[in-house]
């Protein structure tokens, strides 16, 4: 179980508003909808469900935002990594379609969401762009563009020259961007969120590390070490951070998803007249590299790109010298890159086949019992997602028609060999270097 509790040294730790002050759990206490963990699809679910009159009472181990909502790139991104509407819909029907739906207006969600209350998360809907990074992928690009445009999304395929003036870089072979995307300050925004849900009436408890979950038939119990929700219903909200605190918590859940550390890093401030050629337009970008090559500017004239590490090392050296490197690929104009933050959190990847590390797998979405729901298996793409996914389990635990809902249910599917694949996972790195080195 961690004891050390205290924020990340990120950019956003750095420069958000303080967070609400929260009391812990202690004693016994009662609400219609408990919801464990207070990251984005926590305090979404607890703000809709607010909004339909419901108690809520959320249980967070650490503060809200501490986790992965509040670590992350900030890129508001409607799509799924690795898979199209098409995956979605053949594996899960008419579900997947409204999945399709949902995902399809998550970014616009979020956004309108935050100017509806007002949540001041640096947010910058400016757009999201996918480039390729070989002539190959350019037909991902076309695909994806027709996938989404049939289901009305505002996507748009790119040339090498549009996605070279667009991004400031020669880099790319041509891309697609969809024009709802765009970035935030993910710990303001989860703060900001923290702080809408206490002004509708929901309770927040922090440091109270959910210990035991149990189903009774009155409804579902949460225990921490000095207190305890009991509920009509309840709400998992945790994706990698599951077992972070109590090893054996919703065990079948938190073996579903391999924690795979992500690490970020933002620059000194960028002068003027360099970060006028780079994202001039200020989108979100991430492109179709497996070892994923993305960036996105924040407060200070700062950019915020990032990767994985085999090894990362004391405050990850040997990764700085490959970003750094990367950036001055991708934009030679930028000169020398020094970072100023540099941090990491969990990702929750859920591989659908061992065989095919390469290809992230889906969003695992679960019923585990009357009135209760959790989903997990972020991987990677989780902002936008999240904030829309805690909108519909609060349907959920209300009563609202599953076949009516983004929901697209499956049984829980734990890891065979867990502890290994997560130990293990980091070494696929060379793997999909080397595959994407031979593409190009």
């Amino acid at each position: 179980m961690p004891t050390d509790i205290s924020w990340p040294p990120s950019l956003w730790a750095r420069v958000s508003p303080p967070g609400p002050v929260l009391a812990s759990l202690e004693g016994e206490q009662a609400s219609d909808v408990v919801i464990v963990g207070a990251g984005f699809t926590g305090l979404s679910a607890a703000i809709h469900l607010r909004e339909m009159g419901a108690a809520a009472t959320v249980v967070e181990a650490a503060e809200p935002g501490w986790g992965a909502s509040g670590r992350n790139n900030g890129q508001v991104i409607p799509t799924l990594a690795g898979h199209d509407p098409s995956d979605m819909v053949a594996r899960h029907g008419a579900a997947g379609e409204r999945f399709n739906a949902l995902l399809r207006d998550s970014a616009a969600d979020l956004f309108d969401l935050v100017r509806r209350y007002g949540i001041a998360a640096e947010a910058e809907q400016t757009g999201w762009v996918q480039p390729v990074h070989s002539p190959g992928r350019f037909r991902l690009a076309e695909k994806r563009v027709r996938e989404w445009s049939a289901l009305g999304a505002p996507v748009e395929l790119l040339d090498r020259a549009a996605v070279g003036k667009m991004l400031g870089s020669e880099a790319w072979f041509g891309g697609f961007w969809n024009r709802t995307g765009g970035h935030v300050n993910p710990l303001a925004l989860a703060r900001g969120l923290a702080g809408v849900a206490l002004q509708r009436g929901a309770v927040v408890y922090a440091r109270s590390p959910a210990l035991a979950i149990a189903s009774s038939r009155g409804g579902w119990t949460v225990r921490s070490a000095n207190g305890s929700v009991t509920a009509r219903a309840l709400v998992l909200a945790t994706n990698a951070y599951t077992d972070a605190f109590a090893s054996g918590l919703a065990a079948r859940i938190a073996r579903e998803v391999i924690p795979v550390a992500s690490w970020q890093m933002a620059t000194e401030p960028i002068g003027d007249d360099i970060a006028r050629t780079i994202i001039p337009g200020r989108q979100a970008m991430s492109d179709t590299h497996r070892d994923l090559h993305f960036a996105r500017w924040a407060t200070g004239g700062r950019l915020v790109s990032g990767g994985a590490a085999v090894r990362p090392g004391r405050d990850a050296a040997n990764l700085r010298r490959l970003v750094s490197a990367r950036l001055q690929r991708l934009w030679p104009q930028i000169g020398d890159v020094a970072f100023e933050f540099v941090w990491s959190g969990f990702i929750g990847m859920t591989p659908d086949s061992l065989l095919r590390p390469e290809v992230p797998g889906f969003p695992r979405i679960h019923r585990l019992g009357p009135n209760a729901f959790a989903w997990v298996g972020c991987n990677g793409r989780a902002v936008a997602l999240s904030v829309s996914l805690g909108r519909e389990l609060a349907r959920a635990s209300q009563g609202v028609a599953l076949e009516t809902l983004g929901l697209p249910l499956s049984e829980p599917r734990p890891q065979p060999l867990r502890g290994v694949v997560r130990r293990l996972a980091p070494l696929a790195l060379p793997l999909f270097r080397r595959l994407d080195a031979q593409e190009i």
